[in-house]
């Protein structure tokens, strides 16, 4: 039971990403960037790990310094991503 109700809520937290346009990668939280296309649990929790090692993002392109991922998986991220609070 506890699976479906997480596999219903990334569900809906990953449409509500979707009604809303992008996600900015800076305030986002784990659930959220799992949302995104290419993204789970592991390569979300790098990409907060980094930011809280780094700093926030300055633009989009430094997400490839975020092991895991790759030019492939920021491609697929890259008009539904934002470090813009707009």
């Amino acid at each position: 039971m506890k699976t479906f109700l997480t596999t219903i809520f990334l569900l809906l937290l990953s449409a509500a990403v979707a009604a809303a346009g992008v996600l900015n990668i800076n305030t986002a939280t784990e659930p959220q960037l799992e949302a995104l296309s290419g993204i789970g649990s592991a390569k979300a929790h790098a990409i907060i790990t980094y930011r809280e090692q780094h700093g926030l993002f300055k633009n989009i392109d430094e997400l490839t310094k975020v092991k895991g991922i790759g030019t492939k998986i920021f491609a697929k991220l890259r008009n539904d991503i934002t470090v813009d609070d707009k």
